[in-house]
């Protein structure tokens, strides 16, 4: 049964009823099937001292994992000191994990000096999740230098988030920019600006925290006439000297939304095999190690009849082993910049009138799989969808920011830019590319209007000229 339907069939109003009556309450879980156990669990909302104890007690033996674990989590939220020795010992012998985690936290929110060598032995238990609990309820003595002495020795526990809590509390490791200048701002001569050069060479010269979001696809490895590499190993570490830089000049817990897919390299001849290189996966790790936090991966999915038939041979054979499906989608990965500061506080870094301003209001695609149909040019063979730049322009950036990509080629994200409001930033190695960039950003005069500054396009030694008088 759908919460919507429990919900129609019990109301707030009811609930806070029951958990005021002791015997109300029991006689009405003992009367309800599991859904609506966990339904009123979940909506009891706040206990005081005392109230409903025993109805959630008599909940502890339920072959629910689930109702045990909210019977515990609302026992949790009485502080009862007297309840510490159910807690622990659900702690140590319950068989569900989700039942054990619960009842460790529950022991930490007691705040008790009792609950100290509980949660010290826990410490050593084999379930990451129990010991950040925890280490959650010790670090509310985290001033008693014995706690914090056992804390200390758990930096080389072998789980990453473990050491992370640690490096954070105890040894007070920060991820938060040392950068003083405001967060909703960015140097003005990166405004609406091309730079025709080598990406690396430019963003060498680009002043840290300056850019909002980054949205770019890549050049695939030796699968177009524009990339060509001496080997995978150069292209992935080409992309790692472009990322570290994108890094750098990202605002503090800003975004970078990267495109990309598994490309295939054609076999020499029948007597050979085709190679498909998994690039998205083989960089993800590269990121991650650079200060990039994943956050959301995105499928984008296009027609089938937009992409190459590899199946054609299998549809004659049938053969097992010959199957390949034809490859309809490609990979946004979404990534945070690391930072010790949450998403609200990026978002409180801009006015009211801006944070209005910059709302989906409209229709928006609720799922990670986003239909959106390919675009093709003739002067380019890899273009981004303006409907992609949308997306990503509008759920990730706020009117005003800066917005980059750094193999910019034909400039569809600055049009994009542009038309929602923001500015953009641009980097393009040919020649050809950013002349049509020059037909699509300044002769076609609807992107533009008289108030609005003009885009300039600049090449990288005059850039660098700039940048020198500018700092």
């Amino acid at each position: 049964m759908n919460r919507s339907v429990l919900s129609r069939q019990i109301n707030r109003k009811q609930i806070d009823s029951l958990k005021n009556d002791t015997k109300a309450l029991s006689s009405f879980l003992q009367d309800q099937n599991d859904g609506m156990v966990v339904h009123v669990l979940e909506k009891l909302g706040r206990l005081e001292n005392g109230d409903s104890k025993q109805p959630l007690l008599g909940l502890l033996n339920n072959n629910n994992e689930t109702i045990r674990s909210l019977a515990i989590k609302n026992l949790a939220k009485m502080g009862d000191v007297s309840l510490l020795n159910t807690f622990v010992n659900f702690a140590k012998q319950d068989k569900s994990t989700e039942v054990r985690r619960e009842s460790v936290s529950a022991i930490g929110r007691l705040r008790n000096e009792k609950t100290i060598p509980i949660l010290i032995k826990l410490l050593t238990d084999k379930d990451p999740k129990v010991v950040m609990q925890a280490i959650r309820g010790l670090l509310v003595f985290s001033n008693n230098s014995q706690i914090k002495k056992k804390l200390s020795k758990l930096i080389n526990h072998p789980n990453e988030l473990i050491k992370e809590v640690i490096d954070k509390e105890i040894n007070g490791v920060s991820y938060s920019s040392e950068n003083n200048g405001k967060h909703d701002e960015f140097p003005a001569f990166l405004k609406n600006t091309v730079v025709q050069g080598d990406v690396v060479e430019t963003l060498k010269y680009v002043p840290d925290e300056s850019i909002h979001l980054t949205f770019t696809s890549p050049p695939y490895y030796n699968a177009r006439d524009y990339s060509i590499y001496q080997s995978y190993d150069e292209y992935l570490r080409f992309l790692e000297k472009v990322f570290k830089e994108v890094h750098r000049v990202t605002k503090e817990g800003r975004f970078f939304v990267l495109n990309t897919s598994p490309i295939i390299i054609p076999r020499i001849s029948r007597a050979h095999a085709s190679k498909r290189y998994p690039i998205p996966y083989d960089i993800h790790p590269l990121l991650v190690k650079m200060g990039w936090e994943f956050i959301d991966d995105i499928v984008w999915v296009k027609p089938e009849a937009s992409v190459k038939n590899r199946n054609a041979g299998f549809l004659q054979h049938r053969k097992p082993l010959g199957y390949k499906p034809n490859a309809i989608s490609e990979m946004l990965m979404v990534y945070r910049k690391k930072t010790d500061k949450l998403i609200d506080w990026n978002i409180h870094q801009y006015s009211w009138d801006k944070v209005r301003k910059s709302k989906i209001l409209d229709k928006y695609e609720t799922t990670n799989v986003w239909r959106i149909s390919p675009t093709f040019d003739k002067f380019h063979s890899a273009v981004f969808p303006l409907e992609l730049c949308n997306r990503v322009i509008k759920y990730y950036s706020f009117v005003d920011d800066l917005i980059f990509d750094p193999f910019a080629g034909i400039g569809t994200l600055g049009r994009a830019a542009i038309n929602l409001d923001r500015h953009f930033f641009l980097t393009e190695k040919k020649s050809k590319y950013v002349n049509r960039m020059k037909e699509d950003l300044i002769k076609k005069d609807n992107l533009f209007n008289q108030n609005e500054s003009q885009p300039k396009f600049i090449g990288i030694k005059n850039f660098i000229t700039l940048i020198k008088e500018k700092i």
